[in-house]
């Protein structure tokens, strides 16, 4: 089931205005959800997959090159020398929303981004699901004492 984000316009609104959008945020945010979402006519490249980051790695600027109208690019801190040639790509394309990176990782990813791609990146770091957010995909009460007492219940049953 995906849920809808609080976050889903700012991501828009990033990438309407800076050449890369970069979603850092825990494990199980669902920065991929969201980023997949938004971007859904984007190619979609795990650096994750052992083939696809070696590639990345070897031969940066081929790799790059297979996604001449951007991509979505999860889990770009595996391969860090893939952001100078993010740089100077997205300086030739000088189109806003043209990759979008996420990353669980945080300080790496921000490293990466803040060296070589300062002033060129959105940065919108993603949290996990809110109450809100699950009470309106139907995940979670509508008050928030009811959930308060099923935490405690649960608690209470663990404990005894």
């Amino acid at each position: 089931m995906i849920i809808q984000r609080a976050a889903e316009g700012t991501v828009r609104e990033l990438a309407r205005g800076y050449p890369v959008v970069a979603i850092p945020g825990l494990r199980q945010s669902r920065k991929t959800t969201l980023a997949r979402m938004v971007f859904a006519d984007k190619p979609y490249v795990s650096l994750e997959d052992l083939d696809q980051r070696e590639f990345a790695e070897e031969d940066p600027r081929g790799f790059l090159g297979r996604y001449p109208a951007g991509a979505v690019l999860e889990e770009v801190q595996r391969c860090p020398t893939l952001f100078s040639y993010l740089q100077t790509v997205v300086e030739r394309m000088d189109k806003a929303g043209f990759f979008i990176l996420t990353g669980s990782q945080q300080f790496r990813l921000l490293a990466g981004v803040s060296q070589s791609l300062a002033g060129r990146v959105g940065l919108l770091s993603l949290l996990p699901l809110s109450l809100r957010e699950l009470q309106a995909a139907g995940r979670a009460p509508r008050v928030s004492t009811d959930l308060m007492y099923r935490v405690a219940a649960r608690a209470v049953r663990r404990n005894s």
